[in-house]
């Protein structure tokens, strides 16, 4: 039978769904969606700051590289085999210890992969800016060199590519597909069917009581934004609980690898019957707008609008559920902080911020793979090399945030940018979407529950694999 806050999520869902405009792949900062695009291209990248963006003669270039290639060669040599990589959290939601070692010591270094790869890790903030702009590197998996984090990847890099995985213009040609749907200012008119969403979710968890501790994940953090994004797509209000507990099933990390599989193809094959049943009767949601603009003219087929959704469906929701799970934790660690937001919810923007810097739910998505030779921060990455920006280590770099592993929502904010959603043109496209969930999450939540507690000690919050994404696969609270 249809749940209350099945039937309420649904009942604003995507009337707004057609925009003015249309977005550009690009980035304005973390407070909007990709507007305006943040890219640079100095010749070199150089840690001496007196050439760091300047375009030098081909002498001084040849000059620079071969002395950096010089070097680098004497490092290789007197070094050992690079550390093993992805680095594992010794704890919880805190970052590899290593990350702040390799800032203060060697911010830009190899690693070791598990197919015995070796690319490029850069741990910096500014050297990872550099990195998400630089037209130079790539971001297509199917090139040479490209780092693959696992053998999963490695197969996953092999099927049709969505924009995530491409480079101008194609990149830009398919995000504007989309883009519209999620804008902050799309969002923004979607913020009152947000809040009866979660509304709804509340009321239903407060009907059903907390004689025994009731998993947040599962009530709340994972059907929130999992209805959000259901109706933007234009899934049947019938459909949203069935859609909800197969994404649950290949994402919760407690799934057997083939139930995991299954799930994800019945996705996979549901969302392909609906671009059917909307290329008949076309809707006012992002499937119909991809069949009707896109799919019917030809400038994609089939299964083109079956991974784009499919991306748009899956991608952004598991860092939704963490980020929620993870920002509950937050606060309950810092009681004098929670105190401020429940006397003043108006402070929920500023605290998502914070944990946006704080918490990089999405930690091991940002890789590029060279197309040419270049340098950066002085050393000679070649045509071919793979590179890793941590951008989980660049929001803890202390040259940019004061104090960086205290967590502070009334932290002052410079100017510079964290990078919990990305950076340059491929910052999240959804960002502006994302962030306006999160504030009506944490704007409320602690409103409607004021006494809100774990129902285990926190030594017992079951986290993600320490070596991958940060997050949390089940919070047991009572109220």
């Amino acid at each position: 039978m249809e749940s209350q806050f099945a039937r309420i999520a649904w009942s604003r869902s995507v009337e707004r769904a057609s925009s003015k405009s249309v977005m550009t792949p690009a980035s304005r900062s973390l407070r909007g969606l990709c507007v305006s695009c943040r890219y640079e291209e100095p010749l070199f990248i150089i840690k001496d700051e007196t050439l760091t963006g300047s375009i030098r003669s081909k002498s001084v270039n040849s000059a620079r590289l071969a002395i950096a290639t010089r070097n680098q060669r004497f490092n290789m040599s007197t070094e050992s085999t690079p550390p093993k990589f992805p680095f594992s959290r010794p704890s919880g939601a805190i970052p590899p210890l290593e990350y702040a070692k390799l800032r203060a010591t060697n911010p830009i270094s190899r690693v070791t992969l598990w197919d015995n790869s070796q690319p490029w890790l850069v741990v910096k903030h500014k050297d990872i800016c550099s990195v998400l702009t630089d037209q130079r590197l790539s971001k297509e998996r199917t090139r040479a060199g490209f780092p693959e984090m696992n053998p999963g990847g490695k197969e996953a890099a092999k099927n049709r590519p969505t924009f995530v995985d491409m480079d101008p213009p194609e990149h830009g040609r398919q995000r504007s597909m989309v883009a519209s749907l999620v804008t902050r200012e799309h969002a923004e008119s979607m913020r009152p069917h947000i809040q009866a969403t979660a509304d709804a979710l509340l009321d239903e968890m407060i009907k059903q009581g907390c004689k025994t501790p009731v998993d947040l994940v599962e009530k709340f953090a994972l059907p929130l934004p999992s209805y959000i994004i259901y109706g933007i797509l234009g899934v049947p209000k019938e459909d949203l609980e069935y859609l909800t507990q197969c994404n649950a099933v290949r994402s919760n990390g407690s799934s057997t690898a083939s139930a995991a599989s299954n799930a994800n193809k019945e996705l996979l094959d549901y969302i392909g019957n609906l671009a059917d049943k909307r290329l008949e009767k076309p809707g006012n949601d992002m499937i119909s707008k991809l069949v009707v603009e896109q799919l019917k003219p030809g400038h994609i087929d089939r299964l083109d609008v079956i991974q784009i959704a499919f991306l748009m469906l899956v991608a952004g929701n598991a860092t939704l559920v963490n980020m929620i799970s993870l920002g509950v934790v937050t606060l309950l660690q810092h009681p004098e902080q929670l105190a401020d937001l429940k006397a003043n919810p108006s402070l929920a923007p500023q605290f998502v911020e914070e944990l946006c810097r704080f918490h990089t739910a999405s930690a091991m998505a940002t890789r590029r793979v060279a197309k040419e030779d270049i340098m950066l921060g002085g050393h000679h990455i070649k045509a071919g090399e793979g590179i890793i920006a941590a951008t989980q280590s660049g929001n803890r770099d202390e040259d940019v945030f004061p104090d960086p592993d205290v967590f502070n929502m009334h932290r002052k904010r410079g100017s510079e940018m964290a990078l919990g959603y990305g950076y340059g043109e491929h910052l999240c496209v959804a960002e502006g979407l994302a962030r306006t969930e999160l504030e009506v999450v944490f704007s409320t939540l602690f409103q409607r529950l004021p006494n809100l507690k774990l129902g285990i000690p926190q030594s017992e919050v079951k986290y993600s694999p320490p070596d991958g994404d940060v997050g949390i696969t089940e919070l047991p609270v009572v109220w």
